[in-house]
């Protein structure tokens, strides 16, 4: 049996896998939320009950943080992860810690056609990839093309500073550093980057807030509560964040996959994507992705696929754990 799991600020998922199924798949799932719980230990605990000593070949967790020689303390959590420590908690020889993102990117790489979305066909060929993922935060990652296979490398890209290209943009990165020290594409490119982009155009559109759209706000998750409203097009404010939203979100996609130089693809994943594909696909995600001056045609050849297994950091998670009871 192995142990994987992924963990975010939102939702952590622990699964159990059998080892020898082919191809891997949970035998014990269960998704727990992180806020519940004062330590990652303690949800471990809730999850394995009583296990025997070696009971657990091997353990592998992609946590949204940065991994720093087997440690991590997650950034949208008060939680501290040790591979050392974690050895006393699971009853297992072997545990690594990755960047939930390089988890992911070690997932898609085995996803069936079926659990992609394309959205930009481009040129299929060999070559680096890019994986980028707005959820609790925003994720980042590089898949690094040798001639021979992919070599997986962590980031902490959506810390990186918001540019803004637009005068609205402008004035939305005033608006913002209003409330933070630091502006990053994570303050405006994720779950709650929506809701600071909503709170941006409201205050400056002129427009009441309806007062249906206060009431689902305050019931449950505010940002799910502003997209549902933006793509059903029952609040004008709320369609305008969303735009906004995608525009931003398409245009640090393309300045990762510069960066990257990544012509063999660029996977959009996290669990924000599958829920706004209609935005996604009707043009300024790609419009703010290929609009990089000269280069592009460049980006425009570049295929783009948004990824709708929501386990894919947990499968990427699951492979790399089925890896080292190899070695």
């Amino acid at each position: 049996m192995i142990l994987a799991g992924d963990v975010g600020g939102t939702k952590t998922v622990l699964a159990l896998f059998d080892e020898r199924a082919v191809p891997l798949a949970p035998v014990r799932e269960a998704t727990l939320a992180s806020r519940q719980y004062a330590r990652f230990e303690d949800a471990l605990r809730s999850f394995l009950g009583d296990r025997r000593p070696g009971a657990i070949a091997a353990a592998c967790f992609g946590v949204a943080g940065p991994v720093v020689d087997g440690r991590v303390v997650t950034t949208n959590l008060p939680w501290q992860l040790d591979e050392a420590t974690l050895l006393l908690t699971i009853p297992t020889p072997r545990i690594k810690l990755l960047n939930d993102l390089e988890a992911t990117a070690h997932g898609v790489l085995g996803l069936a056609p079926e659990s992609l979305h394309t959205l930009q066909p481009g040129r299929a060929r060999p070559g680096n990839i890019a994986v980028i993922a707005a959820g609790t935060g925003l994720g980042e990652a590089l898949l690094v093309w040798d001639g021979s296979r992919y070599l997986i490398g962590p980031s902490e890209g959506g810390h990186a500073d918001f540019g803004p290209r637009s005068e609205i943009e402008i004035d939305l990165l005033r608006f913002l550093r209003k409330d933070f020290d630091h502006v990053s594409y994570e303050r405006v490119v994720s779950g709650p980057g929506l809701l600071n982009i909503y709170r941006f155009v409201r205050a400056t559109s002129g427009l009441a807030e309806p007062g249906w759209l206060a009431e689902r706000i305050a019931a449950g998750d505010p940002s799910a509560a502003v997209a549902a409203a933006g793509l059903a097009g029952e609040d004008v404010d709320s369609a305008r964040a969303l735009e906004i939203f995608v525009s931003v979100y398409g245009a640090e996609a393309g300045n990762l996959a510069l960066k990257g130089l990544t012509v063999g693809g660029v996977f959009v994943a996290g669990g924000i994507a599958p829920k706004i594909l209609p935005r996604l696909s009707d043009g300024p995600f790609l419009r703010s992705f290929r609009g990089k001056g000269r280069l592009a045609d460049l980006l425009a050849d570049i295929p783009i696929r948004v990824v709708l297994e929501p386990r894919a950091a947990l499968l990427g998670a699951a492979r790399v754990a089925l890896d080292l009871t190899t070695r």
